[in-house]
């Protein structure tokens, strides 16, 4: 008898580097654009996530994908996976 633990999938996300100031941490805007529920119009909403850059890769700017991880720190629960655009 075999028994399977169920597979959860990361939340992965594609963003902006805007900030390289921390050691191994960069900063990245994700926007998203939203509807509003009474009038119908769209906005734009973005919210920024602190990311672990093992290598300090990243530069400011950079098109980069990240993924969910456990918790590296107090802020940082995120995982640099690929820098999509230079």
């Amino acid at each position: 008898m075999e028994t399977t633990t169920p597979t959860t999938s990361k939340r992965t996300f594609i963003g902006e580097v805007v900030s390289v100031a921390m050691t191994k941490t960069i900063v990245v805007r994700v926007d998203a654009m939203k509807l509003h529920a009474k009038y119908g119009k769209s906005y734009k909403v973005s919210t920024k996530y602190h990311v672990h850059d093992e290598k300090s890769e990243a530069k400011m700017g950079d098109k980069v994908k990240f993924v969910e991880s456990r918790p590296i720190s107090k802020t940082k629960k995120w995982r640099l996976v690929e820098i999509l655009k230079k």
